[in-house]
Protein backbone atom coordinates (compact mmCIF):
# COMPACT_ATOMS: atom_id res chain seq x y z
CA UNK A 1 0.00 0.00 0.00
CA UNK A 2 1.34 3.40 -0.97
CA UNK A 3 1.48 5.76 1.97
CA UNK A 4 0.74 9.47 1.34
CA UNK A 5 3.44 12.01 1.99
CA UNK A 6 3.25 14.21 5.01
CA UNK A 7 1.67 17.19 3.20
CA UNK A 8 -0.12 15.21 0.51
CA UNK A 9 -3.85 14.77 0.38
CA UNK A 10 -4.79 11.03 0.35
CA UNK A 11 -7.49 11.79 -2.18
CA UNK A 12 -4.84 12.77 -4.71
CA UNK A 13 -3.59 9.19 -4.80
CA UNK A 14 -6.97 7.95 -6.00
CA UNK A 15 -7.07 10.37 -8.94
CA UNK A 16 -5.78 9.01 -12.23
CA UNK A 17 -2.75 10.72 -13.75
CA UNK A 18 -3.29 13.31 -16.44
CA UNK A 19 -3.64 11.90 -19.89
CA UNK A 20 -2.19 13.49 -22.96
CA UNK A 21 -5.51 15.09 -23.79
CA UNK A 22 -5.89 16.41 -20.25
CA UNK A 23 -2.37 17.81 -20.21
CA UNK A 24 -3.02 19.48 -23.54
CA UNK A 25 -6.18 21.04 -22.12
CA UNK A 26 -4.24 22.41 -19.15
CA UNK A 27 -1.60 23.98 -21.42
CA UNK A 28 -4.35 25.47 -23.59
CA UNK A 29 -6.05 26.92 -20.50
CA UNK A 30 -2.80 28.50 -19.28
CA UNK A 31 -2.14 29.93 -22.72
CA UNK A 32 -5.67 31.34 -22.84
CA UNK A 33 -5.15 33.00 -19.44
CA UNK A 34 -1.98 34.66 -20.69
CA UNK A 35 -3.66 35.91 -23.85
CA UNK A 36 -6.56 37.23 -21.79
CA UNK A 37 -4.23 38.97 -19.33
CA UNK A 38 -2.14 40.69 -22.01
CA UNK A 39 -5.13 41.68 -24.13
CA UNK A 40 -6.89 43.30 -21.18
CA UNK A 41 -3.64 45.02 -20.18
CA UNK A 42 -3.23 46.49 -23.66
CA UNK A 43 -6.84 47.66 -23.68
CA UNK A 44 -6.42 49.31 -20.28
CA UNK A 45 -3.24 51.07 -21.44
CA UNK A 46 -5.00 52.35 -24.55
CA UNK A 47 -6.97 55.02 -22.69
CA UNK A 48 -4.02 56.80 -20.99
CA UNK A 49 -1.99 56.52 -24.18
CA UNK A 50 -4.75 58.19 -26.20
CA UNK A 51 -5.10 60.94 -23.58
CA UNK A 52 -1.35 61.49 -23.59
CA UNK A 53 -1.27 61.61 -27.39
CA UNK A 54 -4.11 64.16 -27.48
CA UNK A 55 -2.39 66.32 -24.89
CA UNK A 56 0.96 66.23 -26.71
CA UNK A 57 -0.66 67.06 -30.04
CA UNK A 58 -2.53 70.00 -28.52
CA UNK A 59 0.64 71.24 -26.84
CA UNK A 60 2.75 71.02 -29.99
CA UNK A 61 0.11 72.64 -32.21
CA UNK A 62 -0.53 75.47 -29.74
CA UNK A 63 3.14 76.16 -29.03
CA UNK A 64 3.48 78.98 -31.64
CA UNK A 65 0.68 80.94 -29.93
CA UNK A 66 2.05 80.25 -26.46
CA UNK A 67 5.50 81.30 -27.60
CA UNK A 68 4.16 84.45 -29.30
CA UNK A 69 1.93 85.72 -26.48
CA UNK A 70 3.26 83.93 -23.39
CA UNK A 71 1.20 84.10 -20.24
CA UNK A 72 -0.57 87.14 -21.65
CA UNK A 73 -2.61 84.78 -23.83
CA UNK A 74 -4.45 83.42 -20.80
CA UNK A 75 -5.21 86.82 -19.25
CA UNK A 76 -5.99 88.98 -22.29
CA UNK A 77 -9.51 89.29 -23.67
CA UNK A 78 -8.36 90.81 -26.97
CA UNK A 79 -9.33 88.66 -29.95
CA UNK A 80 -8.60 90.29 -33.30
CA UNK A 81 -7.79 87.95 -36.20
CA UNK A 82 -7.03 90.94 -38.48
CA UNK A 83 -4.28 92.25 -36.20
CA UNK A 84 -3.23 88.73 -35.15
CA UNK A 85 -3.85 89.50 -31.50
CA UNK A 86 -5.42 86.72 -29.48
CA UNK A 87 -6.33 86.15 -25.85
CA UNK A 88 -8.25 83.41 -24.06
CA UNK A 89 -9.57 85.32 -21.05
CA UNK A 90 -13.07 85.97 -22.42
CA UNK A 91 -13.50 82.35 -23.55
CA UNK A 92 -12.29 80.97 -20.22
CA UNK A 93 -14.55 83.40 -18.36
CA UNK A 94 -17.59 82.45 -20.43
CA UNK A 95 -16.91 78.73 -20.00
CA UNK A 96 -16.65 78.97 -16.23
CA UNK A 97 -19.60 81.35 -15.76
CA UNK A 98 -22.04 79.44 -17.99
CA UNK A 99 -21.04 76.17 -16.35
CA UNK A 100 -21.48 77.68 -12.88
CA UNK A 101 -24.97 78.92 -13.76
CA UNK A 102 -25.88 75.52 -15.15
CA UNK A 103 -24.71 73.65 -12.08
CA UNK A 104 -26.40 76.05 -9.66
CA UNK A 105 -29.69 75.36 -11.41
CA UNK A 106 -29.31 71.69 -12.35
CA UNK A 107 -27.93 70.19 -9.12
CA UNK A 108 -30.78 71.21 -6.75
CA UNK A 109 -33.43 70.36 -9.36
CA UNK A 110 -31.82 66.98 -10.03
CA UNK A 111 -31.71 66.11 -6.33
CA UNK A 112 -35.34 67.15 -5.89
CA UNK A 113 -36.45 65.11 -8.91
CA UNK A 114 -34.52 62.02 -7.80
CA UNK A 115 -35.84 62.23 -4.24
CA UNK A 116 -39.41 62.63 -5.47
CA UNK A 117 -39.15 59.66 -7.82
CA UNK A 118 -37.63 57.39 -5.16
CA UNK A 119 -39.30 58.50 -1.93
CA UNK A 120 -42.66 60.09 -2.75
CA UNK A 121 -43.93 59.21 -6.23
CA UNK A 122 -46.12 56.13 -6.79
CA UNK A 123 -44.44 53.38 -8.83
CA UNK A 124 -46.34 54.11 -12.06
CA UNK A 125 -45.46 57.80 -11.94
CA UNK A 126 -41.85 57.07 -11.02
CA UNK A 127 -41.44 54.75 -14.00
CA UNK A 128 -43.09 57.20 -16.40
CA UNK A 129 -41.10 60.25 -15.31
CA UNK A 130 -37.89 58.23 -15.11
CA UNK A 131 -38.33 57.08 -18.70
CA UNK A 132 -38.98 60.64 -19.84
CA UNK A 133 -35.82 61.84 -18.10
CA UNK A 134 -33.77 59.17 -19.84
CA UNK A 135 -35.30 60.17 -23.18
CA UNK A 136 -34.46 63.81 -22.45
CA UNK A 137 -30.82 62.81 -22.03
CA UNK A 138 -30.85 61.30 -25.53
CA UNK A 139 -31.91 64.53 -27.27
CA UNK A 140 -29.03 65.88 -29.45
CA UNK A 141 -27.42 69.09 -28.26
CA UNK A 142 -28.17 70.91 -31.51
CA UNK A 143 -31.89 70.43 -30.84
CA UNK A 144 -31.44 72.17 -27.49
CA UNK A 145 -29.63 74.96 -29.28
CA UNK A 146 -32.32 75.45 -31.90
CA UNK A 147 -35.08 75.35 -29.30
CA UNK A 148 -33.13 77.81 -27.19
CA UNK A 149 -32.65 80.25 -30.07
CA UNK A 150 -36.15 80.19 -31.54
CA UNK A 151 -38.29 79.54 -28.44
CA UNK A 152 -36.45 80.14 -25.19
CA UNK A 153 -34.44 83.24 -26.15
CA UNK A 154 -37.57 85.24 -27.19
CA UNK A 155 -39.23 84.14 -23.93
CA UNK A 156 -36.22 85.39 -21.98
CA UNK A 157 -36.23 88.71 -23.89
CA UNK A 158 -39.96 89.32 -23.42
CA UNK A 159 -40.55 88.12 -19.87
CA UNK A 160 -37.64 86.86 -17.78
CA UNK A 161 -34.95 89.45 -18.43
CA UNK A 162 -37.29 92.49 -18.13
CA UNK A 163 -38.60 91.08 -14.84
CA UNK A 164 -35.09 90.50 -13.50
CA UNK A 165 -34.05 93.97 -14.67
CA UNK A 166 -36.92 95.62 -12.80
CA UNK A 167 -36.60 93.63 -9.58
CA UNK A 168 -32.83 93.05 -9.38
CA UNK A 169 -31.56 95.77 -11.71
CA UNK A 170 -29.54 97.38 -8.92
CA UNK A 171 -27.15 94.43 -9.19
CA UNK A 172 -24.55 94.49 -12.00
CA UNK A 173 -25.50 90.92 -12.89
CA UNK A 174 -28.93 91.94 -14.17
CA UNK A 175 -28.22 95.20 -15.93
CA UNK A 176 -28.35 95.85 -19.65
CA UNK A 177 -30.85 95.50 -22.48
CA UNK A 178 -32.96 92.32 -22.60
CA UNK A 179 -31.51 90.73 -25.73
CA UNK A 180 -32.71 87.20 -24.99
CA UNK A 181 -29.37 85.66 -25.86
CA UNK A 182 -26.43 85.92 -23.53
CA UNK A 183 -24.66 84.25 -20.64
CA UNK A 184 -27.79 83.65 -18.56
CA UNK A 185 -29.67 81.99 -21.41
CA UNK A 186 -26.69 79.78 -22.21
CA UNK A 187 -26.39 78.74 -18.57
CA UNK A 188 -30.08 77.79 -18.37
CA UNK A 189 -29.88 75.79 -21.59
CA UNK A 190 -26.84 73.99 -20.20
CA UNK A 191 -28.81 73.26 -17.03
CA UNK A 192 -31.56 71.64 -19.09
CA UNK A 193 -28.95 69.49 -20.81
CA UNK A 194 -27.08 68.21 -17.74
CA UNK A 195 -30.16 67.81 -15.54
CA UNK A 196 -31.19 64.42 -17.05
CA UNK A 197 -27.73 62.96 -16.46
CA UNK A 198 -27.46 64.09 -12.85
CA UNK A 199 -31.03 63.18 -11.93
CA UNK A 200 -30.87 59.72 -13.59
CA UNK A 201 -27.64 58.76 -11.83
CA UNK A 202 -28.82 60.21 -8.52
CA UNK A 203 -32.10 58.30 -8.78
CA UNK A 204 -30.23 55.04 -9.29
CA UNK A 205 -28.02 55.85 -6.30
CA UNK A 206 -31.01 56.50 -4.05
CA UNK A 207 -32.61 53.26 -5.17
CA UNK A 208 -29.55 51.35 -3.92
CA UNK A 209 -30.14 52.45 -0.32
CA UNK A 210 -31.17 49.28 1.59
CA UNK A 211 -34.87 49.45 2.51
CA UNK A 212 -34.14 48.00 5.94
CA UNK A 213 -32.06 51.07 6.80
CA UNK A 214 -34.88 53.46 5.97
CA UNK A 215 -37.46 51.22 7.64
CA UNK A 216 -35.38 51.25 10.80
CA UNK A 217 -35.37 55.04 10.78
CA UNK A 218 -39.13 55.14 10.23
CA UNK A 219 -39.56 52.64 13.07
CA UNK A 220 -37.71 54.99 15.40
CA UNK A 221 -40.21 57.74 14.61
CA UNK A 222 -38.33 59.68 11.93
CA UNK A 223 -40.30 61.64 9.37
CA UNK A 224 -39.85 61.34 5.61
CA UNK A 225 -37.69 64.46 5.55
CA UNK A 226 -35.53 63.19 8.42
CA UNK A 227 -35.03 59.84 6.71
CA UNK A 228 -34.13 61.61 3.47
CA UNK A 229 -31.75 64.07 5.12
CA UNK A 230 -30.10 61.73 7.61
CA UNK A 231 -30.20 58.36 5.83
CA UNK A 232 -30.78 58.51 2.08
CA UNK A 233 -28.53 61.44 1.17
CA UNK A 234 -25.56 60.46 3.41
CA UNK A 235 -25.74 56.86 2.22
CA UNK A 236 -25.63 57.90 -1.43
CA UNK A 237 -23.36 60.94 -1.11
CA UNK A 238 -20.48 59.30 -2.97
CA UNK A 239 -22.74 58.57 -5.94
CA UNK A 240 -24.23 62.07 -5.82
CA UNK A 241 -20.76 63.63 -6.04
CA UNK A 242 -19.97 61.40 -9.00
CA UNK A 243 -23.21 62.39 -10.73
CA UNK A 244 -22.50 66.10 -10.18
CA UNK A 245 -19.03 65.86 -11.68
CA UNK A 246 -20.40 63.86 -14.58
CA UNK A 247 -22.78 66.71 -15.34
CA UNK A 248 -19.99 69.23 -14.80
CA UNK A 249 -17.82 67.53 -17.40
CA UNK A 250 -20.72 67.56 -19.86
CA UNK A 251 -21.39 71.26 -19.27
CA UNK A 252 -17.74 72.30 -19.69
CA UNK A 253 -17.41 70.80 -23.14
CA UNK A 254 -20.86 71.50 -24.58
CA UNK A 255 -20.61 73.19 -27.98
CA UNK A 256 -23.60 73.56 -30.28
CA UNK A 257 -26.32 74.36 -27.76
CA UNK A 258 -24.20 77.13 -26.23
CA UNK A 259 -23.12 78.46 -29.63
CA UNK A 260 -26.72 79.12 -30.61
CA UNK A 261 -27.69 81.22 -27.58
CA UNK A 262 -24.60 82.77 -25.98
CA UNK A 263 -24.10 85.57 -28.53
CA UNK A 264 -20.45 84.73 -29.40
CA UNK A 265 -18.86 88.03 -28.37
CA UNK A 266 -15.23 88.17 -27.22
CA UNK A 267 -15.65 90.33 -24.17
CA UNK A 268 -16.00 90.04 -20.41
CA UNK A 269 -19.04 91.69 -18.85
CA UNK A 270 -20.45 91.67 -15.35
CA UNK A 271 -23.99 91.47 -16.73
CA UNK A 272 -25.48 88.05 -17.39
CA UNK A 273 -27.65 89.63 -20.10
CA UNK A 274 -24.61 90.50 -22.23
CA UNK A 275 -23.43 88.23 -25.05
CA UNK A 276 -20.32 86.21 -24.39
CA UNK A 277 -18.53 83.12 -25.61
CA UNK A 278 -17.02 79.88 -24.39
CA UNK A 279 -13.99 77.91 -25.51
CA UNK A 280 -16.15 75.33 -27.26
CA UNK A 281 -18.32 77.94 -29.02
CA UNK A 282 -15.23 79.83 -30.22
CA UNK A 283 -13.76 76.66 -31.69
CA UNK A 284 -17.03 75.78 -33.40
CA UNK A 285 -17.46 79.26 -34.87
CA UNK A 286 -13.97 80.14 -36.01
CA UNK A 287 -11.93 77.02 -36.67
CA UNK A 288 -13.21 76.63 -40.21
CA UNK A 289 -12.38 80.28 -40.95
CA UNK A 290 -8.85 80.23 -39.55
CA UNK A 291 -6.26 80.47 -42.31
CA UNK A 292 -3.20 82.05 -40.69
CA UNK A 293 -0.90 79.70 -38.73
CA UNK A 294 -0.98 81.90 -35.63
CA UNK A 295 -4.79 82.01 -35.76
CA UNK A 296 -5.00 78.20 -35.92
CA UNK A 297 -2.43 77.84 -33.16
CA UNK A 298 -4.41 80.21 -30.91
CA UNK A 299 -7.56 78.17 -31.42
CA UNK A 300 -5.70 74.97 -30.62
CA UNK A 301 -4.36 76.68 -27.49
CA UNK A 302 -7.97 77.27 -26.46
CA UNK A 303 -8.58 73.57 -26.94
CA UNK A 304 -5.57 72.84 -24.75
CA UNK A 305 -6.99 75.06 -22.02
CA UNK A 306 -10.32 73.22 -22.17
CA UNK A 307 -8.48 69.90 -22.09
CA UNK A 308 -6.58 70.92 -18.97
CA UNK A 309 -9.70 72.26 -17.25
CA UNK A 310 -11.58 69.03 -17.92
CA UNK A 311 -8.66 66.93 -16.74
CA UNK A 312 -8.34 69.01 -13.57
CA UNK A 313 -12.06 68.62 -12.86
CA UNK A 314 -11.79 64.84 -13.18
CA UNK A 315 -8.75 64.72 -10.90
CA UNK A 316 -10.55 66.76 -8.25
CA UNK A 317 -13.61 64.52 -8.60
CA UNK A 318 -11.58 61.37 -8.08
CA UNK A 319 -9.84 62.86 -5.03
CA UNK A 320 -13.15 63.88 -3.48
CA UNK A 321 -14.73 60.51 -4.21
CA UNK A 322 -11.83 58.59 -2.70
CA UNK A 323 -11.74 60.77 0.40
CA UNK A 324 -15.48 60.56 0.86
CA UNK A 325 -15.54 56.81 0.27
CA UNK A 326 -12.73 56.35 2.81
CA UNK A 327 -14.64 58.40 5.39
CA UNK A 328 -17.83 56.50 4.60
CA UNK A 329 -16.08 53.14 5.01
CA UNK A 330 -14.61 54.18 8.37
CA UNK A 331 -18.06 55.34 9.47
CA UNK A 332 -19.47 51.89 8.76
Amino acid sequence: MVKPARNQNPEDLRRPPLTVVGDRQVRTSVRGDRVFRWSTLLCSLLVPLVMLAIGLELLLSSWPAVKQFGWRFFFSQEWNPVLQQFGAASSIFGTLVSTLIAMLIAVPLSLAIALFLVELAPPWLSRTVGTMIELLAAVPSIIYGMWGLFVFAPFMADYVQPFLGKTLGFLPLFQGPPLGIGMLTAGIILAFMVLPFISAVTRDVFQLVPPVVKESAFGMGATTWEVTYQVTIPYGLVGIIGAVFLGLGRALGETMAVTFVIGNAHRISASLFSPGNTIASTLANEFSEATEPLYVSSLVALGLVLYLITYLVQVVAQMMLRRRYRAWSVGL
